[in-house]
């Protein structure tokens, strides 16, 4: 089963405002869920001159309970209270043309929901636009236009040892679960005596577009707060905030300072 989700909207800066901001995105008040990013892969083609970029993120981030209410135990084990998780983010950017494209997908439990989010940013296009004269000019040229693509996927009970075996398993009714489900989740009555995995990945895939649809409001935040930062003190005051961010999410001793002291029995202040 395959959901899609797509959305435009635009910046109110210029495209290599927005270009920065996007690297620079974290931490930010609305993304304290981001625990780290690295880059993993850069490089610059000097033939087409795009910028090429492999970062690795790690999120604070679970399941949600609606969905690890619809799954066996069995199949949900420990992992679902780790709270940790990986986002593969891959870019490319071209300033001579005024464009620039993302992909991020997440790496853990893609069994159960694999989310694919595809962006393109890019500045308005010369000739959009004419006037009564027919010359062309650019449209709104301080802003920069975002369309995004994401693309939900569930195969739980696909692929596996235990689900190929019989088709007839995978249209077996999995159990009710209306009684567990938020208001909001909960299907038509009569409709969960009748389940099957193609119903359960359905509503695992709508879950996640519900999620997504609410991420993608605080991200455009996020970036709108990194933004208002390059616009009142260029670089410097977005390192400065970022510093703030950070320190407002693990303390003034950092994460990982953080870490080795409680690795090591030290307690704060010593």
């Amino acid at each position: 089963m395959v959901k899609f989700y797509e959305s435009s909207f635009s910046y109110d800066y210029p495209f290599p405002a927005v270009s920065l901001a996007y690297f620079l995105r974290y931490p930010n008040p609305y993304a304290k869920h981001v625990l780290s990013t690295d880059v993993i892969d850069r490089h610059f083609d000097p033939d087409s001159q795009r910028l090429y970029t492999t970062r690795l993120h790690l999120k604070r981030s679970k399941l949600p309970p609606a969905v690890l209410k619809l799954l066996p135990k069995g199949i949900i084990g420990s992992n679902s209270d780790t709270g940790q998780s990986y986002i593969l983010e891959r870019s490319t950017v071209d300033v001579r043309e005024g464009w620039m494209t993302t992909e991020t997908k997440n790496l853990e439990w893609t069994g159960i929901l694999s989310v694919v989010e595809k962006q393109k940013y890019r500045r308005p296009a010369q000739g959009e636009l004419g006037d009564l004269s027919g010359e062309r000019t650019y449209t709104k040229r301080g802003t920069t236009e975002v369309t995004t693509s994401t693309t939900f996927v569930s195969r739980f009970g696909q692929g596996g040892p235990r689900t190929s075996r019989k088709k007839a398993e995978a249209d077996t009714p999995i159990k009710d679960f209306a009684a567990d489900m938020p208001e909001d989740d909960t299907p038509k009555k009569g409709f969960f005596a009748s389940w099957s995995t193609s119903s359960l990945q359905r509503t695992i895939e709508a879950i996640g577009m519900r999620r997504t649809r609410e991420a993608l409001l605080k991200s455009k935040d996020g970036m709108n707060v990194v933004l208002g930062r390059l616009r009142s003190g260029g670089l410097v005051e977005v390192l400065e905030g970022m510093r703030r961010d950070r320190e407002a999410m693990y303390g003034p001793d950092g994460p990982w300072k953080r870490a080795w002291k409680q690795g090591n029995g030290v307690e704060d202040g010593e």
